[in-house]
């Protein structure tokens, strides 16, 4: 999603996708159901957990303005119930770590780019980041598609950006109420100028770390409104079946947190500083003007163009799905 409307922003290559779809499409409706941003998270379940169909049919909207309708064939591969494993898991496994769990970085002159994936990340790597950072005037901290992850990690990064110790907010569980602060690393934080962009898709830990930033007025936040969606949850595993039985799970919210200012996220995401958005013509060629303008904030020449290389898509292989 980008604002309240949804653009194609990766192709597989050598995927049917890549034959019939563009970057920068509109995509306006997706096997019949329109596509808008309160109910992104349904079509998400539709097509990551519900059997999938053959073709994918799209009705899109190029730059333009032209309507067209597309239908993209799948490729579908019969797997055991149980711990299914192939060479085409595999790989999706790779470009998930590639995309959203890998962190990535840049540097010019005095200003360090962080394109900070997950959460998830071991410390040993988050630490490295952060150490990078330090040795710079400014650092460009970019959670678009960070979707949270670790209230641990999340706790280490907010105490490494602060020279003091800072209240993130409130836990409110069914039973307790618990403050959620973050200890400031002294002489070991990054003090410099901080910019920090986010995007719908910037999620739990990533909106709540942009969100302490605001509140103490420690940077600037551009982009998107983020995603609203800060709730804890606890996943529990489930079986059923004897022998090629099948796994499944249920996942229950267990807590809600309630920030510095007495106002919960969920459902409503944070507002940036500075709204910025791309434009269908930046997302087809692949311009950045968002890393760009934070660039910009912290005294950095780099335009769009070059911006959009920093951090680029990255397919393990060009071959196709086997």
């Amino acid at each position: 999603m980008n604002g309240d409307q949804c653009f194609v922003t990766g192709l597989r290559p050598n995927s049917d996708a890549a034959q019939k779809l563009r970057l920068g499409d509109q995509v306006l409706s997706l096997d019949g159901y329109t596509v808008n941003r309160e109910d992104i998270w349904q079509i998400e379940y539709y097509l990551k957990f519900l059997p999938p169909r053959l073709a994918t049919d799209f009705t899109l909207r190029d730059n333009s303005g032209g309507v067209r309708k597309e239908s993209v064939n799948a490729e579908l591969e019969a797997l055991p119930a149980r711990r299914p494993a192939s060479p085409s898991l595999s790989r999706m496994h790779l470009e998930t770590w590639q995309h959203n769990i890998r962190s990535r970085s840049a540097e010019q002159n005095d200003v360090f780019f962080w394109k900070f994936a997950s959460f998830n990340e071991e410390e040993g790597g988050i630490e490295h980041m952060l150490g990078e950072a330090r040795k710079h005037r400014a650092l460009v901290l970019d959670l678009r598609d960070n979707s949270g992850g670790s209230q641990n990690n999340l706790v280490f990064v907010l105490g490494s950006l602060f020279n003091h110790d800072v209240t993130v907010g409130r836990a409110v569980t069914r039973e307790e109420t618990k403050p959620l602060a973050a200890k400031s690393r002294g002489r070991s934080a990054f003090t410099g100028q901080l910019v920090v962009l986010v995007d719908g898709r910037s999620a739990s830990a990533s909106e709540i770390l942009a969100r302490v930033v605001q509140i103490e007025k420690r940077g600037v936040v551009i982009g998107d409104r983020s995603a609203g969606s800060v709730m804890a949850a606890r996943f529990f595993p489930l079986s059923v079946g004897m022998g090629n039985g099948f796994d499944y799970g249920v996942q229950v919210t267990v807590a809600d947190l309630i920030m510095g200012d007495g106002k919960s996220l969920e459902h409503v995401g944070i507002t940036p500083d500075e709204i910025l958005l791309p434009s269908a013509d930046d997302l087809a060629t692949g311009r950045d003007p968002l890393l760009a303008r934070a660039a910009a904030l912290v005294g950095a020449k780099l335009d769009a163009t070059s911006a959009g290389k920093l951090f680029p898509v990255e397919w393990p292989s060009a071959e196709p799905l086997r």
